[in-house]
């Protein structure tokens, strides 16, 4: 099987601060640091290590070549890459304070130039059964989630950034949803259907801390799965290396459990590095892990 991630290519520029800068603070910068980032390039980048074969469908800039590299040597598909010469590059600018907390200034660049043709070609390939995934940092999401549809793929959505408008429109469409807490709550009150009431077969919803809780609606069961503990040196990039695993695992054959614990263990180690995309861990490295 396979894995098909419409998703976005940042350069992610990352500052280590005292403290999250407030309104009309300036903040002096410990250090700085670049490197490959997107929620969708960080989630291509973690199925990958996570021993799936990923094709990645998206954008960059003629200054972004670094970046297809770079996944290329991470073991992703970038055949479904497009280059824009006229666009930049997306980046992201990341402000790390010393408890590992983050804040985060987007700019979409050619994340948001990927056209229906692109995305047909490149789901062209698939295989009834492969997985496609989808998050909100890109455009044609509905586009790409109806010829999923349409080819018998395992439709799965990570709602962020979220919107709660384009996760209404998507909805009916998906096998698998995962939302942060928060985003949870925001769903339930725009929508005003419970979580676990929605159409949706698998919802993951992360606790951060606390861990995460899987939801089958269809059989109207829930559980809760703990987080490890660990020491936490920054938090960007550790939600998409958790939803890489668990659906590169349940790709891979393996029942949602024992997904969401593998997917927990690659979470743990990823809130002890510093960066996204370059320092997730590969399996070998989630399965020796002692916690």
């Amino acid at each position: 099987m396979a894995i098909y991630n419409l998703g976005s290519i940042n350069a992610d520029l990352f500052y280590q601060v005292p403290h999250l800068p407030g309104p009309g603070e300036t903040l002096a910068a410990k250090n700085m640091n670049k490197g490959l980032g997107g929620k969708g390039a960080n989630m291509s980048v973690a199925a990958s290590r996570a021993a799936s074969l990923v094709s990645h469908i998206g954008a960059i800039g003629s200054d972004g070549a670094w970046a297809r590299q770079r996944l290329l040597e991470y073991g992703v598909d970038t055949r479904h890459i497009a280059v824009f010469d006229n666009i930049d590059t997306g980046h992201a600018i990341i402000n790390v304070d010393s408890e590992g907390e983050n804040a985060i200034v987007l700019y979409s660049g050619a994340n948001k130039a990927i056209s229906e043709n692109m995305i047909g070609k490149a789901l062209s390939e698939s295989a009834h059964g492969d997985t496609l995934l989808i998050q909100n940092e890109t455009n044609n999401q509905v586009y790409a989630a109806k010829m999923g549809r349409d080819l018998a793929m395992y439709v799965a959505y990570a709602a962020a950034p979220f919107d709660a408008a384009a996760v209404k429109e998507i909805l009916p469409l998906l096998d698998f949803l995962i939302l942060n807490e928060v985003e949870a709550e925001q769903l339930t009150q725009a929508l005003g259907v419970p979580v676990d009431e929605l159409p949706v077969a698998d919802v993951v919803i992360t606790l951060g801390a606390k861990g995460c809780r899987w939801i089958h609606t269809t059989k109207g069961t829930s559980r809760d799965f703990p987080a490890h503990s660990v020491p936490v040196v920054d938090t960007t990039g550790a939600g998409d290396t958790f939803t890489g695993y668990l659906l590169s695992a349940k790709d891979r054959g393996l029942p949602m459990e024992q997904a969401i614990t593998l997917a927990m263990r690659a979470g743990a180690l990823m809130v002890m590095r510093m960066g996204t995309a370059d320092v997730i861990p590969d399996l070998k490295e989630v399965q020796a892990a002692r916690f």
